[in-house]
Order: C-alpha cells, then structure tokens, then sequence
C-alpha cells in the first residue's frame, strides 16, 4: 500500500483520521498548503485532483507561477559531522563532487530498492 499519489507532477499524502472516518492528506514538495479529503478511496483522489486543478487555475488567473515540488535541489543536513567528512573524502579521492557523489548514491540505492521490487 502506497501513503502517497501523483496527478500532474505534484504528490500527494494519504492519511486516514479514524476519529472522523475521514482520508486526509495534503500535496508535499510546496509552500502552498492544497490539502484535500474523502471518506473513501474513490472521493480522496477525485478531491486531491480536484484541489490540484483548482490551485493550477487561480496561479494563472492571478498571473502567479505554480510552485514545483522536487525541482532537484536540496539541504543536506547530516546527523553525524563525521559522516559529512568522510562523504567529502571519498568525493575527492574519487574526482568528484559532493554532490555528484550523494546523487550517485541515492540513484543506486533506488535502483536496488527497485530491483528488490521487481525480484
């Protein structure tokens, strides 16, 4: 079971209340809150749609830029200076970046959680 859903670039929490009977999320990645409901499967997807679609007509009728989640940069913040150290060695012995070095490392451990998947 998935906690998450996609429409239109944007990904969307899934979150249930039992206290109200109600599924609950709203879209991760933006500063805008676009939150969503439904008391079952079928009406949280369609709100979630719906609230999406909404956010994306009053961004152009107020000529502002929708937000984009997930444009490729982020902060990094380690738990441990050292691990921060050490990622920074390894990336010099190895002629490259910081960066390049965590991209590389988070694209392979994806790639095995996809073949684990897929097995």
């Amino acid at each position: 079971m998935s906690n998450t859903m996609e429409y239109k670039g944007y990904v969307g929490s899934v979150e249930f209340s039992e206290q109200d009977g109600v599924f609950f999320g709203k879209v991760q990645g933006i500063r805008s809150l676009i939150s969503y409901e439904g008391t079952n499967a079928k009406e949280l997807v369609a709100d979630f749609h719906g609230a999406v679609d909404e956010y994306l007509i009053s961004c152009e009728r107020d000529g502002m830029e929708p937000e984009t989640a997930f444009k490729g940069s982020l902060n990094i913040r380690f738990r441990k200076a050292d691990t921060h150290r050490r990622a920074a060695i390894y990336a010099m012995r190895h002629q490259q970046s910081l960066n390049s070095f965590i991209e590389e490392a988070v694209e392979e451990k994806l790639e095995r959680e996809l073949s684990l998947a897929e097995a």
